[in-house]
C-alpha cells in the first residue's frame, strides 16, 4: 500500500514476489506519476497494479498489508484490512525481522540523517563492513541476503516508521535519539502522539540493549527513565575532532555518533578518524559555489524550524533566506526570531508563505521579506536584492509535498536554478558589482 517514489515500496513488493507471495500493488498516485517505480518492478511476478486509487476488495482479501510509512494510522483502508484479519507490516519492519546483523537505530526530530551517516563513517573507517539505510533514502531489503552476522547496520528511523512497527519487531540493539521537537503534526494527531512514536525505540528495548540520548536537547530531559538497557554517556564537545561540516549542531551530532560507536567497542582514535572523514550529506547546507560573489547553499532536507535555525546560525555571512513549503502544523515563532536576528532578508514560498511572512514581519518590521508562490520566485527575489559577500540559502523549514515530489526533488530543482544563475552570470560582462536579474 503506497508504492511511492523511493525504493522501499519497490523492494518490499520485489521481496514478497520472489518469496512466492501473490502481490498486489496499490497507490493513490497514477501510473504516470509512479512510472519509475513501476518500471523497476517490470521483471517481477506482480499480480496487479491498482494505481490512481485504492480498492476495498484488495484490503478485504489481503493476508498481509505492507504499509508505506507515509500512510496515516487512521486510514480507512487499514481499518478494513484489520477488520478482515490482515496482518499489517512495513518495509522497515520486514527488514528488521530478517536482518541477521546487529542494528543501530537513529531517530530524532533533527539531525538523525547526519548522525546515522556519521556512525556509518566511523564504523567503515574502523574496518567494519557497514550498511546504511532506512529513512535516509535507501532500502536495504534488496541486500538482506548479503548482510552477514558480523556486519553492522545503521538505520535512520522516522516517527512514521517507528509508529508502523508492530509489537513483534525487535528494536535495534543500539538506539540513538538526537532530539525531540514538534514535527509532522499534519500526520500525527497531536504532539503527544508524535512523542509516543519516537519513544518506542527506547521503551521496546531490553536490558541487554544500549541507548544514546542527546543531553544537549532540553526536550529529552526526563527520557533517561525510559531507557531499558544501558544509557551511554556523550563525550564532551571539546573531545570531538575538527569536522569538515560547520556548526555547533554538527559537533553535537558527532558526540551522539561517537557515543554509539564507543558503546559497541570502538576506541576514541577509531572514532576520531571516522569523524574526520565525514564530509556531510547532499542538500544538508551543501555549498553550491559562488555566483557573482554570492555564496549559495542547498539545505533542502531542513524540513523543521529547528533545522533552519541551525542553518542560519552556521552560515558565516549575511543570509538571504529562501524558505517555505507544505504546512505540517508547526509553530514558527522561534524561527521568526532567528530570521530577524541572522538574516538580511527572506522570501517565503508554498502553502506556508503567508504564515511565515506574517510571523517575521511582526517580529522585525524593518526586515525585507515577501511571500511568493514558487521557490523559483523566492530565489529570484533574493537574488535581485543580494550583494557580493552575502549568501543565498535554501532552508525550507517545511515539507515539500505541496509543490515537489519530495525533499530530494526540491533540492534538485534548486540545484538547477542555481546552475542557471551561474551560467547566466558567466555569460554576462558586468559594468559594476550588481547583477542583472536572471530569468528563472
Amino acid at each position: 500500500m503506497g508504492l511511492g517514489h523511493f525504493d522501499g515500496g519497490v523492494e518490499a513488493a520485489r521481496w514478497f514476489a520472489r518469496n512466492g507471495a501473490r502481490v498486489t500493488v496499490t497507490d493513490l498516485a497514477d501510473e504516470r506519476t509512479l512510472a519509475a517505480s513501476v518500471r523497476a518492478l517490470r521483471d517481477e511476478r506482480i499480480a496487479g497494479f491498482h494505481l490512481g486509487g485504492h480498492r476495498e476488495e484488495d484490503f478485504r482479501r489481503a493476508e498481509i498489508v505492507v504499509v508505506n510509512p507515509a500512510v496515516r494510522p487512521d486510514n480507512p483502508f487499514l481499518h478494513i484490512a484489520r477488520q478482515s484479519g490482515a496482518r499489517l507490516t512495513s518495509e522497515i519492519a520486514l527488514f528488521m525481522a530478517v536482518c541477521r546483523a546487529p542494528i543501530i537505530g537513529v531517530t530524532g526530530s533533527n539531525g538523525k540523517s547526519t548522525v546515522a551517516a556519521m556512525v556509518a563513517a566511523i564504523l567503515r573507517a574502523a574496518g567494519r563492513r557497514t550498511w546504511l539505510g532506512g529513512n535516509i533514502g535507501r532500502s536495504l531489503l534488496r541486500h538482506v541476503d548479503r548482510i552477514a552476522t558480523d556486519d553492522r547496520v545503521v538505520l535512520e528511523l522516522s516517527s512514521f516508521q517507528l509508529w508502523h512497527l508492530g509489537p513483534d519487531v525487535t528494536m535495534p540493539h543500539v538506539a540513538v535519539v538526537t532530539g525531540c521537537s514538534p514535527n509532522h503534526l499534519d500526520w500525527h494527531p497531536s504532539y503527544r502522539h508524535y512523542v509516543a512514536a519516537k519513544q518506542q525505540i527506547l521503551l521496546r528495548q531490553t536490558r541487554d540493549d544500549l541507548a544514546v540520548l542527546n543531553t544537549h536537547d532540553e526536550q529529552l530531559a526526563g527520557w533517561g527513565g525510559l531507557v531499558r538497557g544501558r544509557l551511554l554517556p556523550l563525550p564532551r564537545l571539546c573531545e570531538i575532532p575538527r569536522l569538515a561540516v560547520p556548526g555547533r549542531h554538527h559537533r553535537v551530532n558527532a558526540a551522539c555518533a561517537a557515543a554509539a560507536a564507543a558503546g559497541i567497542g570502538l576506541g576514541m582514535e577509531e572514532i576520531r578518524r571516522g569523524l574526520e572523514t565525514f564530509s556531510g550529506l547532499p542538500r544538508r547546507l551543501q555549498p553550491l559555489g559562488n555566483v557573482a560573489g554570492r555564496a549559495c547553499y542547498n539545505d533542502s532536507t531542513s524540513t523543521t524550524p529547528e533545522s533552519t535555525i541551525a542553518a542560519l546560525e552556521t552560515v558565516d555571512r549575511p543570509v538571504w533566506l529562501v524558505a517555505g513549503g507544505k504546512d505540517k502544523g508547526l509553530d514558527f515563532g522561534r524561527l521568526a526570531a532567528a530570521v530577524v536576528e541572522h538574516a538580511v532578508g527572506a522570501a517565503f514560498f508554498g502553502s506556508v508563505r503567508e504564515a511565515l511572512r506574517a510571523r517575521v514581519a511582526a517580529r522585525g518590521p524593518q526586515l525585507p521579506c515577501t511571500a511568493v508562490k514558487t521557490m523559483a520566485e523566492a530565489l529570484h527575489w533574493c537574488w535581485q536584492r543580494s550583494q557580493p559577500g552575502q549568501a543565498i540559502v535554501l532552508s525550507p523549514a517545511a515539507a515539500s509535498g505541496d509543490q515537489f515530489r519530495n525533499f530530494r526533488h526540491r533540492g534538485e530543482t534548486f540545484d538547477r536554478l542555481i546552475h542557471d544563475l551561474q551560467r547566466t552570470a558567466g555569460c554576462r560582462k558586468l559594468a559594476d558589482d550588481s547583477m542583472p536579474s536572471p530569468e528563472l
